[in-house]
């Protein structure tokens, strides 16, 4: 969930045709970062047993990445208004690399769960300073406009890109998933050094972002985003997690038969991620957000029903519903968060939205699977999900009420 936010764009022949090649390798570490998300999901289970560990153990190989990306989201603008973007970029993407290879040889469950939250942390830094860098080095108009879209696409693609891949790998080891982006990582850091402009994306004004954290937190908007945003990320990842072990260990399935029943959920904003910006137009944010709401707590609820199993046909709705709370809602949110915000607020306030909404994720994630190890009845975690949907559709109703007329409009 990135929005354009940065410098202008640099003058100069340099910025008015860009490298091809540049874009490339921003979208492909673009892509990078959001399959890490999901690229563990197929493979969880299996690692949990490797590692012996039971699901709230494995949970924290999701959750630490979650809770890694929020931890340094606020501080990478700092980073960048001190460093410019190329540096901090570039360290990050060498850090996710060694991290990697940690990760995908460790014996250690502890030292896994912390390589993953070393690996959220960077991906906080490289995949909004990737947007900065857009923003400094592409003049404004249609060449950004156009290169804004190809990175977001990318973006998109990278979840359903994940659970496919893990899927695929996992049937050599599970540890070819946490292995293999160390030389992807790598390549591309050799390919940003190259093409990155030095002087890209270097900004000032950290400290009056800083003095308006208060301010920004009393914007009804960006909070409402924030908080439908966390709960349709939040529940999501915690139905997932509850369908990967479900299938895998309640129902032996393999890692690749498992990714390949996840597509409904997943597949849907991928495919219409290209499309979102019509559908916005034509509906308006508010409208899609609770239609999205909608969807996600008919899904969680449908899983509390007692007249079907824990088998795929019975979790198969609510991941239909589900993939279609997030192609209604998932753009309408970042649209309506950054509606909100001045251009001046943008580099803080869109980090500061990205925090509340990995936090989110993070604790429903920890939560749905305290509950699945504690509870003896199978309904438990579903009911904290229903829980999480019916919050976030009551926050999206009360987007959709009429605004307060301004007292200058006041007839009397």
């Amino acid at each position: 969930m990135t929005t354009l936010s940065g410098p202008r764009a640099a003058a100069g022949p340099a910025a008015a045709r860009p490298p091809r090649a540049l874009l490339l390798v921003l979208c492909a570490s673009m892509l990078i970062d959001a399959l890490e998300v999901s690229v563990v999901l197929p493979a969880l289970p299996v690692a949990a047993r490797h590692l012996g560990l039971s699901l709230w153990g494995a949970q924290w190989v999701m959750s630490g990445f979650a809770l890694g990306f929020a931890a340094l989201l606020l501080l990478g603008p700092r980073l960048t208004a001190r460093y410019g973007a190329r540096r901090p970029y570039l360290w990050a993407l060498l850090v996710f690399a060694a991290a990697s290879v940690v990760g995908g040889t460790t014996g250690s469950a502890t030292v896994l769960v912390a390589t993953r939250v070393v690996k959220g942390a960077c991906a906080a830094l490289t995949a909004p300073t990737g947007l900065a860098i857009i923003a400094g080095v592409y003049p404004e108009g249609a060449p950004r406009r156009r290169a804004v879209t190809v990175y977001s696409l990318f973006g998109a693609a990278g979840f359903t890109s994940g659970i496919l891949l893990s899927g695929a790998l996992t049937s050599a080891s599970w540890r070819w998933t946490l292995l293999f982006p160390a030389p992807v990582a790598l390549v591309l850091l050799l390919v940003a050094a190259r093409q990155i402009p030095r002087e890209a994306g270097r900004t000032g004004g950290s400290a009056r972002g800083r003095a308006g954290f208060r301010g920004l937190l009393g914007n009804a908007a960006l909070v409402r985003s924030a908080v439908g945003a966390a709960c349709l990320n939040g529940g999501f990842l915690g139905l997932l997690l509850l369908t990967v072990f479900g299938l895998q260990d309640g129902r032996g399935w393999s890692p690749w038969a498992t990714a390949l029943g996840l597509l409904p959920a997943c597949a849907p904003l991928a495919l219409s991620a290209p499309f979102a910006g019509r559908l916005i137009a034509r509906a308006g944010p508010q409208r899609l957000i609770a239609a999205g709401a909608l969807a996600a707590a008919v899904a969680y609820t449908y899983q509390l029903m007692p007249w079907h199993g824990r088998d795929y046909p019975g979790v198969l709705p609510s991941l239909v519903l589900v993939g279609a709370a997030f192609v209604l809602s998932f753009t309408a949110l970042n649209v309506q968060a950054t509606s909100a915000m001045s251009a001046a607020e943008r580099p803080v306030a869109v980090p500061l939205y990205q925090t509340g909404v990995q936090a989110g994720a993070a604790l429903a994630l920890v939560l749905t699977a305290a509950l699945r190890t504690a509870a003896r009845a199978g309904w438990a975690p579903y009911a904290l999900l229903t829980g999480v949907g019916a919050a976030g559709l009551l926050v999206a109703l009360a987007g959709l009420r009429p605004a307060v007329p301004d007292d200058r409009e006041d007839p009397a």
